[in-house]
């Protein structure tokens, strides 16, 4: 378990569900880095149909404008790893589906692939509830491909957790 975030993806995902059940809403997920891994997670829970809608694993730049209608202008811009990308992705997704909220995530596991301006570890993520503006925040994280997939997966979980538990406003 990360010190940053108190509880491990289990419990996460655990409490997640309770929220989206208790108020009848569905997620969806747009993935790149993580590869499909969060969608995986949450559904290994039992029940997870139940407000779960859909993901996406949207890797290359290609599908994430086929798949999911990022312009390509936003890429060729700020690259596939940014905040208006993340928040692209997150908007994309509700408009193809029926759910409540969307997460996002692009970034660069490694080990190749970094830059200066853009370091291994270095992944954005975007949440967005149907009928708001996307929220984006970025984390660098440390260490090999499997441990920035995995903190990056239970990091974004964490931060949607407090996001769904958020009064509409």
């Amino acid at each position: 378990m990360n010190p940053s975030n108190p509880i491990g993806i289990e419990d996460t995902i655990q409490a997640l569900a309770t929220q989206l059940r208790g108020r009848g809403q569905r997620l969806c997920t747009a993935e790149s880095c993580t590869g499909g891994g969060i969608a995986a997670r949450l559904t290994d829970v039992p029940g997870s149909s139940g407000w779960f809608e859909c993901g996406w694993v949207t890797y290359s730049d290609a599908s994430k404008t086929g798949l999911l209608g990022v312009e390509v202008g936003l890429l060729e811009r700020w690259g596939a790893v940014s905040a208006p990308v993340a928040a692209a992705m997150c908007a994309g997704a509700l408009e193809r589906c029926a759910a409540d909220f969307a997460l996002s995530v692009t970034g660069i596991a490694g080990p190749e692939g970094g830059t200066p301006d853009k370091p291994v570890g270095l992944v954005w993520f975007g949440w967005m509830r149907r009928g708001a503006q996307p929220r984006t925040e970025s984390r660098v994280f440390p260490g090999g491909r499997q441990e920035v997939r995995a903190a990056a997966a239970l990091w974004s979980l964490h931060q949607l957790l407090e996001y769904v538990s958020e009064p509409n406003r």
